[in-house]
């Protein structure tokens, strides 16, 4: 006889984070300057602070 062990349920899927599309990461403008802040070209990854780097949607 063979024993069949019971087949587990898939783990439901989270939606997406909607700012970071579920990246996880955004970008950011970088800016120069200590009073005026002017913003360059130039762009950075940034981690996500509504969903901290996971890219799923925050559950509150």
């Amino acid at each position: 006889m063979t024993v069949v062990s019971p087949r587990r349920t898939a783990k439901p899927k989270l939606p997406k984070c909607p700012d970071c599309a579920g990246k996880g990461e955004i970008t950011e403008t970088v800016r120069v300057g200590a009073r005026k802040g002017r913003a360059t070209g130039d762009k950075q990854a940034a981690l996500c602070l509504t969903c901290w780097g996971t890219g799923d949607a925050p559950t509150d």
